[in-house]
């Protein structure tokens, strides 16, 4: 291909790491490298008229067939609380006794960065952390029933899963209010992140109650600063009905009131989202639980914190009658498979971005892969392995066409100086030479083309794949998602992209014959501090572009032209 096309793309190749760099250092809680920040971590502010009880807001129930957007203030009762701590295989948390809310919740099998804490995933300490799961009663008739600002009583039994136990069962008991009694009740098990939690409403007095069920999560509405492009990951709420399928609910969005969460449903499920980790709130267990008709709503409640909730319309409970709803608190890693198993289009939280197209399957076969090897390093070297073998034919003949240009670039040269003040004539006996040596200038360009979205895409899996997190392939290498602490698979790259740059046709303009060695000493800045497992993809590619370019150089006779 001609000087200026090659250039362009190597212009926008590189551009694209530069963009690519810059998110990863976003991810991993540092500012910008090359681009500045248009905006800081959000930090909204409460609304006029706002006050911080609205941090205890509490949906507001719906007759039936309306959809009542929440949410009104209500001061948090002056009782006694008790904090009940619960320890599990994969959990450390905290149930408050009012409204039996998860007030913490630590993940006892993921390190934070530093490795020397656990990961926390609720808390409660402050409105600028604050992160809970709540659940309770609706009246549609104005009773006061109970809910997640009620006092509860914990009720008697283990609060650590022993060695051998399977299930752990924790349950809260409220007074009756409004002719109803509420007991909650947690089940954790062994090895899941999906927490049962089971409702039980009793009808205490002497007349028929209507009542709706809300489960709640409140998040306060801090995100990651992103770049002038916004290619962050998606944080916030988001919603999901077989009907109008996955709902991202951003948390700006809702602060301007733009957001319109589905329509009611006889199925789905809310969740708030964030990198690597989610929670999710589903009805779960039995088929009149998975059937009941819910609402989703979203709110502003001041302050940086938004709540996203589902109101499912309870059958009318009968005086002495006990109602079970049974529902499902996933809380945990978005590991894709696990996620399909639970809930349909739970696994849509992993946000693989624009090229979602080709991440997934990327994924999907490096999964595959890993299952096989047992290793996700290697699992990334087999993986470009199968690509180039998928695309050999066509980067073959990309790579024909690169080594003939290489063998007629003497040709070029000696006539670009020859015609050197004569561009039109230049440009003609050019157009002839490519013409009579039948080399086509754009088959160059395909080796570069087709990397670019494969490379981005795989960069998206790397970045959303929580399997990635600490994960390590061979000596030093301990973590593919962090940078190279001994900047060696950055040097074996860089030494890898300019060998290939020799094996490719020199540009006969002396700028850009400069410019095709410069951008690989240029890049190898920034492949310093990209993660290892990108880098070692791109070693890997590098390798076997070599290798194919070599033996079709040798062949037609131009190796070292």
């Amino acid at each position: 291909m001609n000087d200026i096309r090659r250039t362009i793309l190597w212009v926008i190749f590189g551009f694209s790491l530069v963009l690519l760099w810059d998110q990863w250092q976003v991810f991993n809680g540092n500012k910008p490298t090359f681009l500045p920040s248009t905006k800081p971590a959000a930090v909204a502010t409460a609304p006029a008229g706002s006050t911080p009880a609205a941090a205890n807001g509490v949906p507001t129930a719906s007759a039936p067939g309306s959809s009542a957007a929440a949410v009104p203030a209500q001061a948090a009762p002056a009782a006694p609380r008790e904090r009940v701590s619960v320890t599990t295989d994969l959990f450390k948390a905290v149930i408050d006794s009012e409204g039996a809310t998860v007030n913490y919740l630590e993940l006892l099998k993921f390190d934070e960065a530093d490795r020397t804490k656990h990961v926390v995933l609720f808390e409660n300490d402050s409105p600028a952390t604050r992160y809970v799961a709540q659940t309770g009663l609706l009246s549609q008739s104005g009773e006061a029933f109970p809910n997640h600002l009620t006092p509860m009583t914990p009720k008697a039994g283990p609060r650590e899963m022993a060695e051998g136990q399977n299930t752990l069962e924790v349950s809260f008991e409220s007074a009756p209010s409004g002719g109803l009694k509420y007991v909650k009740t947690y089940v954790f098990k062994r090895g899941e992140y999906t927490v049962g939690v089971r409702h039980e409403v009793v009808n205490v007095s002497d007349q028929p109650r209507d009542a709706q069920l809300y489960m709640q999560l409140l998040r306060h509405g801090t995100v990651a600063a992103g770049t002038m492009f916004g290619t962050n990951t998606f944080t916030g709420p988001a919603a999901y009905t077989n009907e109008k399928k996955f709902h991202k609910l951003d948390f700006k969005d809702i602060a301007k009131g733009k957001v319109e969460p589905p329509p009611p449903a006889n199925d789905g499920w809310i969740a708030m989202v964030q990198h690597y980790f989610v929670s999710a709130w589903l009805l779960k267990g039995d088929p009149a639980s998975e059937q009941l008709k819910r609402e989703f709503r979203v709110k502003d409640l001041g302050d940086n914190l938004f709540t996203v909730a589902m109101v499912a319309t309870l059958p009318k409970i009968a005086p002495g009658q006990t109602l079970v709803v049974n529902s499902a608190l996933f809380a945990g890693p978005e590991e894709e498979k696990k996620l399909e198993a639970i809930a349909p289009g739970l696994d849509l939280v992993k946000d693989y971005g624009i090229f979602a197209i080709i991440s997934k399957p990327l994924y999907w076969l490096l999964n595959q892969l890993h299952g096989i090897l047992g290793n996700w390093g290697w699992s990334i070297v087999a993986l470009v392995v199968l690509l180039k073998a998928a695309f050999y034919w066509l980067n073959a003949k990309a790579y024909a066409s690169m080594a003939k240009m290489k063998a007629i670039n003497p040709k070029i040269m000696e006539m670009r100086e020859r015609l050197k003040d004569k561009p039109q004539e230049m440009q003609q006996e050019m157009m002839r030479i490519y013409k009579t040596e039948k080399v086509n200038p754009m088959g160059g360009c395909f080796p570069i083309v087709i990397q670019i979205p494969v490379f981005i895409a795989l960069y998206w899996v790397l970045l959303s794949s929580v399997e990635m997190r600490h994960a390590p392939w061979i000596g030093w290498i301990t973590d593919l998602s962090a940078p190279d602490p001994w900047y060696i698979l950055p040097i074996v790259m860089t030494l890898t992209s300019l060998f290939q740059t020799w094996l490719n046709p020199t540009p006969p303009d002396p700028m850009q014959a400069k410019l095709m060695w410069i951008m690989p000493l240029a890049f190898s800045v920034m492949f310093i501090f990209f993660p290892a497992g990108l880098v070692l993809y791109w070693i890997t590619n590098n390798v076997l572009s070599i290798a194919q370019q070599w033996f079709i150089n040798k062949r037609l006779g131009v190796l070292g032209k």
